[in-house]
């Protein structure tokens, strides 16, 4: 998970996590997406599917952001419905 907000910050465990800048998490997920408009309709699709009561519509948000930077969320063939259905699916494993 990770926190935009200033200053160290830790989980529930006690470990530190690094903290980004929302920009900086943008920047990362326009690697795989070149098209920003696009990219927020991804991710507003994809923030709504992971999203879980009682926690932070930023924290969610920042989450799929950091999946759009590690992996393309448009999958291998560039379809739109198959990248979303991948999140859901890893959602309801969750």
């Amino acid at each position: 998970m990770v926190d935009i907000r200033g200053g160290p910050r830790q989980d529930r465990r006690g470990n530190e996590r690094k903290i980004f800048m929302r920009s900086d998490l943008i920047y990362g997920a326009l690697t795989h997406i070149s098209n920003r408009y696009q990219l927020c309709q991804l991710a507003s699709k994809a923030t709504r599917k992971l999203h879980k009561p009682n926690t932070r519509l930023q924290d969610t948000t920042n989450e799929v952001l950091v999946r759009f930077h590690e992996a393309s969320p448009m999958g291998a063939h560039g379809d739109t419905k198959v990248a979303l259905e991948q999140v859901s699916q890893q959602r309801r494993a969750a």
